[in-house]
Formats: C-alpha cells, structure tokens, sequence
C-alpha cells in the first residue's frame, strides 16, 4: 500500500510547496519591510500593503531564490515602496512586458543606494 494519497498528485503537492515557500518568503520580505520603515508603515493602507504582498509574490516567482536570498527589503524607502507599487498597477494593466516591469521592481528592491527613481535624474 503506497504511503501517498492516490487522489494527491505529484503535481498537487508541487504546487502546494511552491505556494507555501512563497508565501513564506513574502512574509519575511514584509517583516523586514515593516521594521525597515518604522512609523512610516502605519501610512500604507489595507490595499496597499495587499498590493506590495501581491508584487513581492511576483518577483519571488520571477527571480531565483539566491537573488531574492540577498535582496535588502529592510532598506526599502516608502518612496520604493510607492514605485513598486505603481510598477504593479503597470504590471497588472498589462501596460508594458511583464518581464521589463518585474525588472524594475528588482532594480527598485536592489538598489545598493536609496531608490531615486527610473525617471528622475541622480541626485548628487
């Protein structure tokens, strides 16, 4: 008699793993996120931190697991985090590839330096 549930598949459990790992990883990204702004997270609303989980579940399945491993949430700007949020509603929309835009939210989320922004010129 085999130990597996005949009406679980390989393919059910895989994807139950996928989602648990991802959810998982999202929480830690807010947790960091969170603490990271301080004060500054009590501004972001319901939605709003309902679209940022949304947006950090797409990177995570975008990326691989080392770069999302070594990313920095905690130095996240609310600044940052409104331009994630923006590049989701695009990402949403459909407004432009969907690979460019998940590009631009890695870029956002990795920046070594504060995020100033793809439209703005550097700040010296």
């Amino acid at each position: 008699m085999s130990s597996q549930r005949p009406d679980v598949s390989d393919e059910d459990l895989g994807i139950r793993a996928f989602k648990i790992k991802k959810a998982k990883a999202i929480e830690r990204a807010i947790q960091h996120i969170r603490h990271g702004l301080g004060p500054a997270w009590s501004e972001l609303t319901a939605e709003e931190i309902d679209e940022l989980e949304w947006v950090l579940g797409e990177v995570w399945a975008y990326v691989a697991r080392a770069d999302w491993d070594s990313m920095h949430f905690g130095r996240l700007t609310m600044r940052d985090i409104i331009k994630m949020l923006t590049l989701g509603s695009q990402l949403r929309r459909h407004a432009r590839g969907n690979i460019e835009i998940l590009r631009d939210i890695h870029a956002v989320i990795d920046a070594e330096a504060p995020y100033e922004g793809f439209d703005e010129e550097p700040i010296e």
